[in-house]
């Protein structure tokens, strides 16, 4: 009994390793082609045909040559203005230095002279009151007007801006009570100190050296504090004459010394008051005499 021939055994080949980027086949086909296959060809007919690179005939590079001049040319013209215009522009600006200097020296003259005629017209104004010989009457019209100095017992008062004042702000209203919250002393805080010493018995006042008198304003320029368009700098030192102990009594115990008061307890202003035995107070820089008329009227009612 013959037996079927046996097959020989089917070997299977061994199965090739698989690419660890084979599940990334489009990102793989863009890095080893970068460039487009119609860019690649362009290029290489160009190149052939002889049309990449450098020129190649004489007038084209006659024309890269007139070209590359022409840029050379504009740059070192470019430079060489440059350099001739800054000479002139330092001597504009110097000039303009110059300038700026000599006008701020003629206004500081000019102040100066301001100042000499304010002090002349002050002296003019101190002798007329005393042009009727002097006497009770001409002493008490110069202390009551700022016309002269004046010294004698009064009181010290001292007021700064808080230790931990922020910088100024719009100048708004402090809240519920004409206050600031910013610890900065206000033109409106002089006021009510200066007029509750006038109101406590004050017969002179002066701030920072700077008489006051019945016609001084106190405002505000910004932050600043201006006494008659002067500005004053903290802290503010308040030199009033009077009766000292009365006066310094009378002044704590006022409706605006309690102000004073308010400012130091909520927002650290700080405020020292003390009695001095003489204080002394220059005379104002410039007094305005007016001198009153009876009004015609009340004559004519009066006669009629």
């Amino acid at each position: 009994m013959c037996g079927m021939p046996q097959q020989p055994p089917v070997r299977s080949s061994p199965a090739r390793p698989q690419r660890p980027d084979a599940s990334m086949s489009l990102i793989t086909n863009v890095m080893d082609h970068s460039l487009d296959d119609g860019y690649a060809e362009a290029a290489a007919r160009k190149k052939a045909e002889g049309e990449g690179g450098l020129p190649k005939t004489l007038r084209a590079k006659l024309g890269l040559a007139a070209g590359l001049v022409l840029a050379a040319l504009v740059v070192t013209v470019g430079a060489a203005q440059a350099r001739v215009s800054a000479p002139v522009v330092a001597k504009e600006r110097q000039e303009l230095i110059d300038r700026i200097d000599s006008e701020t020296r003629d206004a500081d003259k000019l102040e100066t002279a301001v100042d000499e005629l304010r002090e002349d017209v002050g002296a003019r104004q101190r002798a007329a009151l005393r042009a009727g010989g002097g006497g009770t009457e001409a002493d008490l019209a110069g202390l009551l007007s700022g016309a002269t100095a004046v010294h004698g017992p009064g009181v010290k008062l001292v007021v700064n801006d808080a230790e931990d004042a922020g910088p100024g702000g719009d100048g708004g209203p402090r809240e519920a009570s004409n206050f600031s919250d910013t610890g900065r002393v206000r033109d409106r805080d002089m006021q009510r100190v200066i007029n509750g010493l006038w109101a406590s018995g004050a017969e002179a006042i002066s701030i920072n050296g700077q008489r006051l008198t019945a016609l001084s304003a106190i405002r505000a320029a910004g932050d600043a504090i201006l006494v008659d368009n002067r500005p004053l700098v903290p802290p503010y030192t308040v030199l009033a004459v009077g009766d000292g102990e009365r006066l310094s009594t009378r002044f704590q115990d006022s409706a605006d010394g309690l102000y004073l008061h308010a400012l130091r307890e909520n927002y650290g202003i700080r405020a020292t008051i003390s009695t001095e035995g003489d204080v002394r107070l220059p005379a104002a820089p410039s007094v305005i005499v007016r001198t009153a008329q009876p009004s015609t009227e009340k004559s004519e009612k009066g006669t009629s």
